[in-house]
């Protein structure tokens, strides 16, 4: 059984979804491509989220997005700066792994939304990425486009695998072993999932719940300055526009931020929210009005404490899920996981 950070008694605020995953939004699939082979200096892979079932024909996600720090890549954000949507998939992945995972996705695309394509359309998947060369030899660029198909072909709901998962194989949070994380929070008739991609932050910084934990835990420290990234994709069933949902994102600002993190200049920090609500085909040239819900931006208040709180849990869960790993650069390095124990009894 998985262990996380709840299961050690840390008090987070709020009430989580059944699964405390980004799959409690209803629709919302992840899946995983996962590799590993140390002969090979390979620790790395394509984390995948569905948004929502097609059902064979692509639909609007409503989304926003927002960078607090823009040393990193998440593809298609020009689009949804435009439309308020974006089409298909989010992936993610290591840095150098970008190309390979945005050709997979649109092969996808191409073959899931085959009647789609057969007319003149394109396809524009969201690929985000953080850095994984200490962990993996990322310029032997192991990841491939069939890797993230296969990670697409494998987004499944339900409970959601964290820690050294897909592309989180090769992550480092605040010098611990990082990687995937995810939570979700219930807000009155709707839910907020958040699922991270931690790379980011120095133990000096680290704070859980307030309290200034990596000031204490200082054994195994690694970096001397902050040289990682975060990705963060918040998902909601609440009907938000695209601005809403750009506000959504801005809060995981604050979710990495009670961390510890001030968002270091070497790091990527690029978040996505986007909406299931307000189901449509794409819309077509012959549709002069388009009909929608909005949440009033009045009520948004609940809805940016739950992406707060479900970002902040998930890089938590992130590191609790870590194991101890050996660095290829420099070579022998032991990443260590963070001692599970020890926060069981900081919060006891």
């Amino acid at each position: 059984m998985m262990l996380r950070a709840r299961d050690l008694g840390l008090p987070f605020s709020g009430q989580p979804g059944p699964f405390n995953a980004i799959t409690d939004v209803a629709g919302v699939r992840v899946g995983f491509c996962t590799l590993t082979d140390p002969a090979r200096a390979m620790r790395t892979g394509v984390t995948a989220i569905i948004p929502r079932p097609d059902r064979g024909t692509p639909q609007p996600v409503w989304a926003g997005h927002y960078s607090l720090n823009g040393n990193g890549e998440m593809t298609g954000t020009h689009w949804i700066d435009d439309a308020g949507y974006f089409l298909g998939p989010v992936c993610i992945t290591n840095t150098h792994g970008v190309g390979a995972v945005h050709h997979g996705a649109v092969r996808w695309m191409i073959d899931t939304y085959a009647d789609h394509f057969a007319n003149h359309a394109w396809a524009m998947p969201v690929v985000g990425e953080t850095y994984d060369g200490v962990l993996n030899d990322i310029n032997a660029l192991h990841v491939t486009s069939d890797h993230a198909i296969a990670a697409l072909n494998a987004a499944t709901g339900g409970p959601v695998a964290e820690g050294s998962t897909g592309g989180g194989n090769g992550m480092i949070a605040y010098e611990f072993k990082g990687g995937t994380g995810t939570s979700s929070r219930l807000v009155g008739p709707w839910t907020v999932g958040a699922l991270v991609q931690a790379n980011h932050g120095i133990r000096p910084w680290l704070t859980m719940l307030g309290r200034p934990l990596g000031q204490t835990m200082t054994e195994g420290r690694l970096l001397d300055r902050e040289r990682g990234s975060i990705i963060v994709v918040i998902g909601t069933d609440a009907p938000l526009s695209g601005l809403a949902l750009r506000q959504l994102a801005k809060r995981a600002t604050i979710g990495i931020g009670r961390g510890g993190t001030p968002g270091g200049n070497s790091s990527g920090d690029i978040f996505l929210a986007f909406s299931t609500a307000n189901p449509m085909l794409l819309p077509s040239p012959d549709q002069a009005i388009l009909h929608k819900q909005e949440l009033n931006i009045e009520h948004l208040d609940p809805l940016y404490l739950a992406a707060v709180e479900a970002v902040e849990e998930a890089v938590i869960n992130a590191l609790v899920a870590g194991e101890d790993v050996v660095a290829i650069k420099p070579a022998g390095l032991v990443v260590r996981a963070i001692d599970t124990e020890a926060l069981r009894a900081a919060f006891a």
